[in-house]
């Protein structure tokens, strides 16, 4: 039971290129905005369509994957972890932010 605490699995698409930065001299960073979808009825009937955002991090070799593969508009699965920050940004206002520590990643599509 121990393996799925703090564990998140998601499909989603990509809103935007990953942000790929150099950590240090030779550590590599990637962000990835995912967007998720849930689909439903309202009391009307009608069908609505409900978005998500996930903030994604990875860390290590699969950055090189997600540089070289993953692209804006792709669909793909991931598996991670929930960490949450909170700061104080230059004005000092406090900041918090939950994002999704990357473990595993899968691509959906064929990589054109």
């Amino acid at each position: 039971m121990t393996t799925i605490r703090n564990s998140v699995q998601l499909i989603g698409r990509l809103g935007k290129d990953p942000e790929i930065k150099t950590i240090g001299n030779d550590r590599k960073m990637a962000r990835i905005s995912l967007a998720t979808s849930n689909n439903y009825y309202n009391a009307k009937g009608e069908r609505v369509e409900e978005t998500d955002w996930h903030n994604v991090v990875a860390f290590g070799k699969v950055v090189d994957t997600i540089e070289k593969y993953v692209r804006k508009g792709q669909e793909i699965a991931i598996e991670g972890k929930l960490t949450a920050s909170n700061w104080e940004d230059k004005d000092g206002n406090k900041r918090y932010s939950v994002d999704i520590v990357l473990n595993e990643l899968v691509l959906l599509q064929k990589v054109s």
